[in-house]
């Protein structure tokens, strides 16, 4: 992936995350925009989100961002000079459940061998 391409998915992440949290506020409360991965042509756009809650309430939010999608990406034209304004995708960021999974197994495999549970992390 070219250095252009890394700076406008982070261009566009930083920006994606400003309008969701200025202009849907009420709406956008458990959204995180996680990354953004754009096409070298600038013409299409995968926007991982991750969402805080079940299932059902994450396929609600992603049904949400796919009807305002015309209305953000209009928002980030006026913000963004790009040649093209890609045209988003947007999907479910699993990554923090599958490691959460991941870890849950360690911990149960840990146990069973005999090993001490791992220091919980302590605030500071």
């Amino acid at each position: 992936m070219s250095n252009r391409t890394l700076r406008v998915n982070e261009l566009i992440q930083r920006e994606l995350s400003d309008i969701l949290r200025k202009c849907y506020q009420a709406e956008a409360v458990a959204v995180t925009i996680s990354a953004v991965n754009t096409a070298p042509d600038l013409r299409d756009c995968r926007v991982h989100v991750a969402v805080m809650g079940d299932a059902d309430f994450a396929e609600q939010k992603l049904r949400w961002l796919r009807k305002i999608e015309k209305d953000i990406r209009f928002e980030l034209g006026r913000r963004i000079v790009l040649k093209y304004m890609p045209k988003f995708t947007f999907e479910l960021d699993t990554a923090t459940a599958r490691g959460n999974r991941i870890l849950g197994i360690l911990d149960d495999i840990a146990v069973k061998e005999g090993l001490p549970p791992p220091p919980e992390d302590e605030e500071f």
